[in-house]
């Protein structure tokens, strides 16, 4: 390896002068920094676009710049100047560019033209979009059932593509549906409804300004979803506790300076985040809760014996749960030993972090993929469900449960009909509306998608954007199965790594930006998106095409369905010249978007019914359910003394799978990604110097050898027995078979490995 690491600890608050430096950085390099700031202007309002990063919804309050760092890096890549036309793809085999980094795949700049893999000469070369579509229509038609096709879908699309994609893909014949939800939130989808009957959180944006608690598990808030972090400067400076669950000290999570806020700029001043920090150990959360519940039990016998106000909400549990003594008795039962060991903390830290909890009146709870990624994240979510029951946290305002959503419109393509394993019901609604018969089995998420490739049971795959190869576990193996395909679709802006790893057959469809104008035969259009407290909005570019050969998400969509089902009942081309007609249909199949066309052209559109705000619970007991768990650990012990848990993370500049530079601000790393973050007693025990090249090692039992060599080795603060490192590059670690057992999401957070220094050249490393 011969780039040289530069790691200097970041001392300054997160976001700040810092922020902006970064963000006029990017508009410059993309060459966009007229263009892009107008554009800034729009973002995330009512007649703009929605910031194409993540989910996190807008305040209440009116601000003329609702864009944080992250918003405005992906704005700029995707309003880049740069582009990539048959020029590029003549200029460079599939060979050659396989050989470059993402980040230099990112950074070449806009696909402006439909390109097919030519296999003679290894390179894409141009293709018609007549042709295109009549490559899908006849490959599909020739599968010999209609679940050989996998059909990706990322959280970028809009509700209006989703939506059709799903009709589409119904009307085709298959329910296979692997979405960018089952490698995050899933666990939240599948774990939620039998719990309070919804897979959805239950906050909305006003409850931050009312709650008198806030706890963040697993989430680095400065990073995946900057915009929440107004929100908890806010509720510090009324003193509100917040109290971070997390094996890293995140910066913005510690100290953070809002950019917008002239007197903290002006001054370099800045807001202490978190009130009390909890370095849990990897896949100790469990434990921390468990540990609360049980404090909370104590405390509240202590106030019933002495005549006090009950801690617990005893009308709330009564009258709206199920299951109560069954999770007490076993909280009752578990040993503080056991609880200090699983989770790493002192027994005083969580009953101090839950005697917060039970002063409270009202409290939120949110939690990221540090919860979700586990091979007990859906039960794991269940136990914070059964902590904001004790105290009523459902339906009470500033109370609640708060899944911090990653991509765009990854909730809102759920709720339009992406989904592996649709209920009944919506098949029935879906059938009356258009008039075929969707079928009933259920189709493949993610992990399930892969094995059909691996098996041969798949032998299509189309992606709705997104980087498929690069966000699934097992990369070897992922880029062997992806091969072995007929034919390979990338929907998609930017050229990444997934339209290099393809089947024999291949296409790269571009696609208009979120940002861009759609025009139709009716006029401009909008599409729509759901943020992650349920909020649907509109969402118009106001950029140009970066080509006019670009065909938008929907047309896209509509001509796949066109050529490959050409008896079909569906009326197709007129929903690519009218997005009205689309939403009518959406309001025809969900009850809760009734009047959709009408309630979406109100500035802030409109919230979808979320029961459980009501105090209303849609289960098989009609009441909120307290799901026991047994034990404490959220994935299964692993014998190995050596062992450390590696937990995957997404560096500062990066969103998923898209890379904006190799270097992480807030954690001190620059011009690299390929570290291993330790800590400094697991580096002396295997003796580790700081910046030794090390190889990283899956501890398994399945056969396969999983190996990731040539990381440089630098001391963190990470609780003994955890490493961390980046995503996507780690992920040859992460065994198909290491998932959440409800949900099936792949348990990056906790990969089970083996850390040693490399060998010196002449010396082979250890098997």
């Amino acid at each position: 390896m011969s780039e040289q690491v530069k790691f200097r600890p970041y001392t300054h608050p997160a976001g700040g002068w810092g922020a902006a430096k970064a963000t006029a950085k990017v508009l410059l390099e993309q060459s966009v920094v007229t263009t892009g700031s107008r554009a800034l202007l729009s973002m995330n309002h009512p007649d703009g676009f929605k910031c194409p990063s993540c989910a996190w919804p807008n305040p209440d309050r009116e601000k003329t710049l609702e864009f944080c760092e992250n918003g405005a890096k992906a704005l700029a890549v995707e309003a880049t100047k740069r582009r990539i036309g048959r020029e590029f793809f003549a200029a460079h085999t599939v060979t050659e560019l396989m050989g470059r980094s993402d980040y230099w795949l990112e950074e070449q700049g806009r696909l402006t033209e439909p390109m097919r893999y030519d296999a003679a000469t290894d390179h894409y070369v141009p293709c018609s979009w007549d042709a295109a579509f009549t490559l899908i229509g006849n490959t599909l038609q020739a599968l010999d059932h209609p679940d050989q096709a996998e059909f990706y879908t990322s959280g970028r699309t809009s509700n209006e593509a989703a939506f059709l994609y799903s009709v589409f893909v119904r009307e085709f014949g298959t329910n296979n549906f692997p979405d960018c939800s089952n490698m995050c939130h899933e666990p939240s989808s599948r774990g939620l409804p039998p719990s309070i009957g919804i897979g959805k959180g239950t906050v909305v944006i006003g409850d931050f300004a009312s709650t008198e608690a806030i706890f963040i598990i697993g989430q680095n808030t400065g990073t995946n979803s900057p915009r929440m972090m107004t929100e908890l400067v806010h509720a510090r400076k009324r003193g509100v506790p917040i109290v971070v669950i997390n094996p890293m000290p995140e910066r913005a999570l510690m100290r953070f300076t809002e950019p917008q806020d002239p007197v903290k700029m002006a001054t370099f001043g800045s807001t202490e985040i978190a009130s009390e920090f909890c370095q849990v150990r990897i896949g100790g959360d469990i434990a921390v809760i468990k540990g609360m519940i049980k404090t909370l039990l104590e405390l509240d016998d202590a106030a019933r014996a002495s005549g006090a106000p009950r801690v617990l909400d005893a009308d709330f549990i009564a009258t709206h749960t199920h299951g109560f003594d069954v999770v007490a008795q076993d909280a009752r039962a578990t040993d503080w030993a056991d609880i200090v060991a699983v989770s790493g903390l002192e027994e005083a830290q969580i009953r101090r972090i839950a005697a917060i909890y039970a002063r409270a009146n009202a409290s939120i709870i949110c939690y990221g993929m540090g919860i979700t990624q586990h091979q007990q994240g859906a039960r794991a979510i269940q136990q914070i469900a059964n902590l904001l029951m004790m105290k009523g946290n459902f339906g009470k305002k500033g109370g609640g449960l708060c899944p911090v959503r990653g991509h765009s419109n990854v909730q809102g393509d759920r709720t339009v009909g992406i989904d592996e394993k649709p209920t009944a019901a919506y098949l029935a609604r879906l059938q009356a509306a258009f008039g075929f018969t969707p079928p009933t089995e259920h189709g493949h998420h993610v992990v399930e998608s892969v094995k059909a490739m691996i098996d041969g049971r798949a032998r299509v795959f189309i992606g709705m954007g997104g980087n498929f190869i690069h966000a699934i576990p097992d990369t070897p193996i992922g880029y062997r199965a992806m091969a072995g395909l007929d034919l390979t679709v990338g929907i998609a802006t930017k050229l990444n790594r997934g339209h290099l790893v393809h089947g024999r057959q291949a296409l790269i469809l571009p696609v208009i930006a979120r940002s861009e104008i759609d025009t139709q035969a009716s006029g401009p259009q909008f599409v729509t998106i759901e943020d992650a407290m349920s909020n649907v909005g509109a969402s118009r570019g106001v950029l140009e095409p970066a080509s006019p050969h670009l065909l938008s998400e929907v047309e896209i969509v509509c001509r796949m369905a066109k050529a490959t089902l050409p008896d079909s009942v569906v009326p197709w081309g007129t929903y690519i010249d009218d997005y009205n007609l689309i939403r009518d249909k959406i309001a025809e199949v969900y009850p809760d978007f009734a009047g959709f066309n009408e309630r979406i052209r109100e500035p802030k559109g409109f919230h979808l019914y979320n029961p459980p705000r009501h105090r209303e619970w849609r289960t098989p007991t009609g009441k909120a359910n307290f799901l026991p768990f047994a034990g404490l650990a959220m994935d299964p012990p692993v014998a190995d003394p050596a062992m450390l848990r590696l937990a995957t993370v997404r560096s500062h500049d990066q969103y998923n799978t898209t890379i904006y530079s190799n270097t992480d601000r807030y954690r001190g790393v620059y011009d690299t990604r390929m570290v291993l973050l330790m800590n400094a007693d697991d580096m002396r025990d295997r003796a580790i110097a700081p910046e030794t090249r090390v190889v990283v090692e899956t501890l398994s039992d399945d056969g396969v050898v999983r190996r990731v060599a040539d990381l440089c080795a630098l001391p963190y603060s990470l609780p003994r027995g955890a490493v961390a490192g980046y995503y996507p590059e780690l992920n040859p670690l992460l065994p198909l078979d290491h998932f959440d057992e409800i949900s099936g999401t792949p348990a990056a957070k906790s990969i089970p490995v083996r850390v040693m220094a490399m060998a010196p050249a002449s010396e082979p490393v250890p098997a």
